[in-house]
């Protein structure tokens, strides 16, 4: 919303508005038209150009070239550069080579974080928070109560439990540093004065500075936050399998391969379920699959397969993204939420993805017509039969749509009202 919201700041400013026309809102959409078919059309072959030379500072140089590039053109447009270092980053994000550019600039990121919240300390004016204290601490626990009860109630609109919406909740009710922005280049363009930007800006500061000690009295109170003790975080791993998470359904898979002497590296994100693998002898590191350097730390690049088995469907494409993009050569192996899922990891391009309840879903079937009387040959017969007409569907549904491949179905019959015949009979 940084984007809009500093597009509307611009329009709003008296500044802008003595000297521009209609004409200077056309040229600023042009702009903007402008960055958008370069993000559609010129930004991965540009990079494509760039990572030819297999050097990584080439391609943080071309990133760096991409930001001042789209701000210089939004300044020239008559908005702000800053709206053009944001659009410069929903660029880059969009692109195939998102993932190496923000390895590559993840040395960079602490550094200028840090630069960035010093100059927004020294921005602080304590005079004006001496003077106005009362209203700044009436705005602070406005906004905080306020920004507090959105994200509960946005988190138990989405389903999460009240136990996690409370901990969400506490991690998020300190102002963005958008704000920043977004104040200084209202202060700059006219839309409000240098106290109100004072004012506005020391509530953001005061309120990221209560955020932690609230997240530290809410994992006290609700007790989330797991001890790390005992844990070891993935580094230098070269199993010949990867595997991502350690679950019910990581724990069968692995029993296979263990068997026939296959080394695996297993990575987890939960430090309970670490620590129980421990108590039965299995060595799981710590470590987030989502994140490009955890899988090069857990040994993706040397694996011959990656086995995905984790329950949340997002970050499972997210894995796959960069498992495909990154790690080519390994195969990918990827437990399916549900057929939808399926579908969508298939059109990935996955080597092998499971649903996580067809194969017991099959063997309850079977079950089933065994407890009837069924015999072998027939409930063999059936499977097979299932089997092939899933298949099919599947295939159809990832070259069409969902509900293609209905056909391939066995419907239950429609229950027919008793008539006198079947009355009588």
């Amino acid at each position: 919303m940084i984007v809009p919201l500093l597009a509307v700041v611009a329009f709003l400013s008296p500044l802008s508005r003595e000297q521009s026309g209609w004409m200077d809102a056309v040229r600023a959409l042009a702009a903007v038209l402008v960055l958008l078919g370069v993000s559609r059309w010129g930004l991965n072959p540009f990079f494509a150009l760039l990572a030819r030379a297999r050097t990584r500072e080439v391609m943080t140089a071309g990133a760096l070239l991409v930001v001042l590039g789209a701000a210089l053109l939004m300044d020239v447009a008559g908005l702000t550069m800053a709206m053009g270092a944001f659009l410069a980053g929903v660029m880059l994000s969009t692109s195939s080579y998102r993932h190496q550019i923000e390895s590559d600039i993840e040395p960079f990121r602490g550094l200028l974080m840090g630069l960035f919240f010093l100059a927004v300390g020294m921005s602080l004016d304590l005079s004006i928070a001496a003077a106005e204290w009362q209203r700044l601490l009436f705005m602070l626990i406005a906004f905080t109560v306020a920004k507090g009860l959105v994200v509960y109630v946005v988190a138990q609109l989405f389903g999460t439990a009240h136990h996690h919406a409370l901990h969400r909740t506490s991690m998020f009710l300190q102002g963005g540093e958008f704000a920043f922005v977004l104040y200084a280049a209202a202060t700059t363009g006219g839309v409000i004065d240098d106290r109100n930007n004072a004012l506005f800006t020391t509530v953001v500061i005061l309120s990221m500075a209560l955020t932690p000690l609230l997240m530290i009295a809410a994992d006290r109170l609700l007790k989330t936050k797991a001890s790390m003790d005992g844990i070891d975080v993935a580094q230098d791993l070269n199993g010949k399998v990867l595997m991502i998470g350690f679950g019910r359904f990581g724990q069968v898979a692995s029993q296979l391969l263990l068997s026939k002497g296959v080394s695996l590296s297993v990575i987890d994100t939960s430090p309970d379920s670490i620590k129980d693998a421990a108590r039965f002898g299995f060595k799981v590191f710590f470590g987030d699959g989502t994140r490009l350097d955890t899988l090069r730390h857990s040994g993706a690049a040397t694996a011959d397969a990656i086995i995905i088995c984790i329950d949340d469907p997002k970050a499972v494409m997210q894995i796959v993204e960069l498992a495909r993009h990154e790690f080519p050569r390994a195969k990918v192996l990827v437990r399916s939420y549900d057929r939808i899922h399926s579908v969508e990891l298939i059109r990935a391009g996955v080597d092998i993805q499971i649903r996580e309840t067809v194969e017991s879903a099959y063997l309850m079937g079977q079950e089933g017509l065994r407890a009837l009387g069924f015999g072998d040959p027939d409930i063999e017969d059936a499977a097979k039969d299932i089997r092939r007409r899933d298949l099919a569907r599947l295939t159809e549904q990832v070259q069409g749509e969902h509900m293609s491949g209905r056909d391939r179905l066995h419907i239950q019959p429609a229950a027919q009202p008793p008539n006198e015949v079947s009355v009588l009979k």
